[in-house]
């Protein structure tokens, strides 16, 4: 009778048990910030240390979003397991889930900078209504909220989102071609890199403003996210993921030509790889999974009735 109990105790324990799932889809964006998911990817880097891990023939799926509101909606109708974007989608995804959703660790920190090619744009306050401002998400993209912080130093809190119809969902590639063509509506641009340096080289675009000017300092650009399921069902895959972010920062930071080639081939992207070679070596792009100036934003959703709690950092973090 006891080998009975015991066997059916070891069937149960074992069938309780769950393996850690064999695909491991993961979302990336637009841009340079995408970097170390492009060389952890080239390098098939999890691969390898799911293999160091014990797990065999992780599959690895790679989804590439526009912007924050689609990594979102990707994220909760499970169509991938990791999304990566900006703090603003991440922590209005923290709030819409009730904690459910949240943030595992940072991926790049990085200023940005709002260009325009209408010569009587001077600042902020001189946009009109013929105005239109490319941001990868009207109302919940990182360069969205810059915009509405900026308004409300401004104008005042109340008219924080004074510029909100002027803005234009646009990816950074289309916003690129859109502001320089002078055959678009699209007159301003809030960018990234490399989307920044490459429409600067256009003698007809300016900058009127910086992601550090409005903040005052730097911050944390993007965001991993994930679910809480996901996260508690898969210890093993989320280290290997910050294991092998980890190695795609060295890796970066010690073969900087090589990684502008190797982002230029991956993005199929038409800029010099000088040019790229210059942004990843000029410092202005921090890689790195670790924190930066993230309740700035989290703050500010809350007091403009975005969020309905206030956060702090480390609840925004498993």
């Amino acid at each position: 009778m006891k080998k009975i109990f015991l066997t059916l105790f070891v069937l149960v324990f074992f069938l309780n048990l769950k393996a850690e799932q064999s695909e491991f889809r993961i979302a990336k964006q637009y841009g340079l910030v995408y970097l170390p998911f492009i060389v952890a990817e080239e390098h098939k880097l999890i691969e390898k240390n799911a293999k160091k891990a014990g797990l065999e023939n992780v599959k690895v799926s790679w989804v590439i979003f526009g912007g924050g509101a689609g990594a979102n909606d990707g994220l909760l109708s499970n169509s991938v397991d990791i999304i990566s974007g900006g703090v603003p989608p991440s922590v209005i995804l923290w709030d819409k889930s009730k904690g459910k959703v949240k943030a595992i660790a940072s991926l790049a920190s990085q200023n940005m900078a709002l260009l325009t090619s209408n010569p009587n744009v001077k600042t902020l306050k001189d946009f009109t209504n013929s105005d239109k401002i490319a941001v990868p998400s009207v109302k919940v993209s990182t360069q969205a909220l810059l915009i509405q912080i900026a308004a409300a130093k401004e104008f005042g809190i109340k008219n924080y989102d004074k510029f909100d119809h002027l803005s234009v969902t646009l990816k950074h590639p289309d916003a690129l071609i859109a502001l320089t063509s002078n055959r678009s509506e699209i007159t301003a641009h809030f960018a990234q890199e490399p989307f920044t340096s490459v429409e600067l080289e256009n003698k007809n675009i300016r900058q009127i403003l910086s992601a550090d000017e409005v903040l005052d300092g730097g911050f944390v650009l993007n965001l991993i996210s994930s679910t809480e399921k996901f996260y508690n069902e898969n210890p093993k895959l989320v280290s290997i993921l910050l294991k092998s972010l980890d190695e795609a920062n060295d890796w970066i930071d010690n073969n900087k030509r090589a990684s502008a080639k190797l982002y230029l081939k991956a993005a199929n992207s038409k800029e010099s790889e000088e040019l790229i070679y210059n942004i990843i070596n000029s410092g202005n792009i921090i890689f790195s999974t670790k924190l930066r100036n993230v309740t700035v934003f989290s703050d500010f959703l809350y007091d403009t009735g975005v969020i309905k709690s206030r956060p702090k950092e480390e609840e925004l973090f498993f």
